[in-house]
């Protein structure tokens, strides 16, 4: 006979939102084997990996890499650091990877398996998060920088230069993972942002006793400020602030760029 206690019956349970009686026979018929019983509780359509859908899930890991013309980002999410430094998380998120590198986006899906099982083996809340794929078109280059604290990816960029260099791209992207811009352009923030900006440093300055005759130049110049703040192509370089990013592209153009960050 299979030898477990109450214990491992109440922690399979818990790991996979199973009945008492449903847990007690997958240990049973997998010879008390608790990670086989939970495989065998899934398959059974027993297990409910979902259960934990609702737990917030705001830690994990970006993993990014460059291959030829095609890069890529994979964000895997989960809930504590503990599992988010372990081999197992790291090594599915970079399999993931490798998946959307070779195939697309849509290939994680050959993946959904194993992203169940280690829902229930690992016993967190486990999803994949963001998923960016490039491929460069003729004449441009990319590159992916990913930012590591205590040992795991958690800010990844890739960035995408028409007519530039490797060694610009790289800038850039070490750039964008510091400075964390929201836009390329100021052409690509929307109206109604920009108008909302406009209108709190219109109150701003007649807060501060500005002439009312006054205000629009003064609001126009600090906008320059905001644009500075959230445009890509206007901030100032993180290497030599004396430059902005378009300075440093020259007569290149970044065609797009994409961050993730853990937790964002």
């Amino acid at each position: 006979m299979a030898s477990f206690t109450a214990k491992d019956v109440q922690a399979l349970r818990q790991a996979t939102g199973a009945g008492m009686m449903d847990a007690k026979n997958a240990l049973v018929e997998n010879g008390g084997d608790p990670e086989a019983a939970a495989k065998w509780l899934r398959e059974k359509g027993i297990a409910k990996s979902a259960s934990r859908s609702d737990r917030d899930n705001s830690e994990g890991i970006v993993v990014a890499r460059v291959d030829g013309s095609v890069g890529a980002i994979v964000e895997l999410k989960c809930e504590t650091d503990f599992v988010a430094k372990s081999d197992q998380f790291g090594t599915l998120a970079n399999e993931l990877l490798d998946l959307v590198i070779a195939h697309g986006e849509g290939a994680t899906s050959q993946k959904n398996s194993e992203l169940e099982d280690i829902k229930i083996t690992l016993k967190e809340n486990i999803d994949l998060g963001e998923v960016v794929r490039y491929e460069a078109p003729a004449g441009a280059v990319i590159d992916a920088y990913v930012h590591l604290q205590n040992g795991r990816g958690v800010n990844a960029v890739l960035v995408e230069i028409q007519d530039g260099t490797a060694d610009v791209a790289h800038d850039v992207a070490l750039h964008i993972a510091s400075s964390r811009p929201a836009y390329l352009t100021r052409d690509d923030i929307p109206e109604d942002i920009v108008a909302a900006e406009r209108e709190t440093l219109a109150t701003i300055s007649r807060n501060e006793g500005k002439p009312e005759q006054a205000i629009e130049k003064i609001v126009e110049g600090r906008l320059t400020g905001f644009f500075r703040d959230n445009a890509l192509m206007e901030q100032k370089f993180i290497k030599d602030e004396k430059k902005s990013v378009a300075d440093v592209v020259g007569g290149g153009n970044v065609n797009r760029f994409s961050q993730v960050v853990v937790g964002v």
